[in-house]
Parts: structure tokens; sequence; C-alpha cells
């Protein structure tokens, strides 16, 4: 056998090894994750529920999903152990970081084309608004009919 034959194989078995490393090192980096829980942290189990961890066993994990309510969970149907600050943000809606000074952005378009408008309790004139439209003064000069009696909707129209 020659190495031209051999190669598809070499190059299959090194792919093959390649993707069992990087399955090994992702089970061992969320196993390390499982082992830094503690009893207070929040976190998000597979199946995508937020909870508090309250007691840690060999295989089992005891969370509180609700005040009062204890559920026993396998400790790897733990998907991710969560910052206090993000569990917070998303279980309670508590967002520490919130900026002041970020600009609101409008839902909708109407504040780009609507002026402000003047206070009119102190005396002062509306403002005038913003006009979109075509100008009388940017239209062509002449006849607006067609001369041979035809829109452009029609059919026979050039």
């Amino acid at each position: 056998m020659n190495l031209v034959t051999l190669l598809p194989f070499i190059v299959l078995i090194g792919a093959m090894f390649l993707m069992t490393r990087s399955a090994k090192k992702k089970q061992q980096a969320a196993a390390q994750m499982r082992d830094h829980m503690t009893p207070g942290t929040g976190v998000r189990t597979i199946g995508g529920m937020y909870a508090t961890v309250k007691e840690i066993g060999d295989d089992t994990v005891t969370l509180e999903l609700a005040p009062g309510v204890h559920a026993i969970f396998a400790k790897n149907a733990i998907g991710a152990v969560l910052e206090d600050a993000e569990y917070n943000r998303i279980v309670h809606g508590i967002d520490d970081d919130e900026a002041t000074d970020t600009p609101v952005v409008p839902d909708d378009a109407s504040s780009l084309t609507e002026a402000p408008k003047a206070d009119l309790t102190k005396g002062e004139a509306e403002a005038p608004g913003l006009d979109l439209g075509k100008k009388d003064e940017d239209a062509p000069k002449g006849d607006d009919e067609p001369k041979d009696g035809k829109s452009d909707g029609e059919a026979g129209a050039k």
C-alpha cells in the first residue's frame, strides 16, 4: 500500500481525535463549573429553569424554584452557574448596571418626522413641522395630463 491510499484514513482518524478531545474539554469544564456551586448561587437548568441552590449532595442538588418550593435535581441537569448580577437581572428584573445617560431609542419613526412643539402655555408660537413632501416649484411646468389621454396605469400607455 502506498501513502495516497492511507491518507483518507489518517485524516479521518485525526478528525475523530480532535472532535473527541474538544468534547472531553467541554465535559471537564461543565464538571468544574458544577463543582464550584455553593448554596445561594443562582443556576439555570438544562431545561431552562432558573433557581437558587439550597443544598449540594454527591450526585444531586436541591434547588429552590420559588420561595418555599424545593426540588431535587441531578448535578448533570445544571446547565449554567450564573453570576449574582446576571441572576438578579433575569429572575428579579433588577439591573444594577443600568446607565442613566444612555439615549432612548424610539419604537417608531414618528419622532424623526415630527418637529418638537413649542410650549403654548408660555405664549410661544407653534414650531413649524418638517415637510418631507415635494414642493410645487420642483414640479415640472406644463400640462399634468398626457397628450393622448392615457395615464401610466392604462393599457397602451407609453
